[in-house]
């Protein structure tokens, strides 16, 4: 799946966690969200994939949540014109991959969000990497071990 979208979502994780329904599923909410921030913001979002099972409720408000924190970042810090998203269950469990075409990060300035993202992550026995290279963007990429849920 290759989408892009254009069009705004919920700001905090908060509200982002209040999109995430039973009916919609995390690749419901994940869709919505994207589509409104990139509305909101003007920052084109390219969807390359998006989870075709159900995963558990913990496991996909972490997803949520560190998907509206890095876009967080990178609305605040990166000057990204493009944004692409995957997020992929298999027999492994989850993994993320949120990648900016903006100005990358210095290593070592690491702030709150990039902190609470990597808890969110460790606290469910995953871990999450943030990556850039100044003047080639910034990748974001996790894993969370378990198995998803088939309904």
């Amino acid at each position: 799946m290759n989408r892009k979208v254009g069009e705004g979502l919920p700001v905090t994780p908060a509200d982002a966690g209040e999109a995430l329904s039973e009916e919609r599923g995390l690749a419901g909410a994940l869709e919505d969200h994207l589509v409104n921030w990139s509305d909101r913001t003007g920052v084109l979002v390219e969807i390359w994939a998006l989870p075709t099972t159900d995963v558990a409720a913990d496991i996909a408000e972490c997803v949520l949540e560190t998907i509206t924190d890095a876009l967080e970042n990178v609305e605040r810090h990166s000057g990204a014109r493009q944004v692409s998203v995957a997020v992929t269950t298999g027999r492994n469990g989850l993994r993320l991959t949120v990648s900016d075409d903006g100005r990358g990060m210095v290593p070592d300035t690491a702030g709150r969000g990039i902190a609470r993202m990597k808890a969110n992550f460790v606290a469910l026995g995953g871990s999450l990497s943030v990556n850039g290279v100044l003047g080639g963007g910034t990748t974001v990429s996790g894993v969370l071990p378990g198995k998803a849920r088939t309904s």
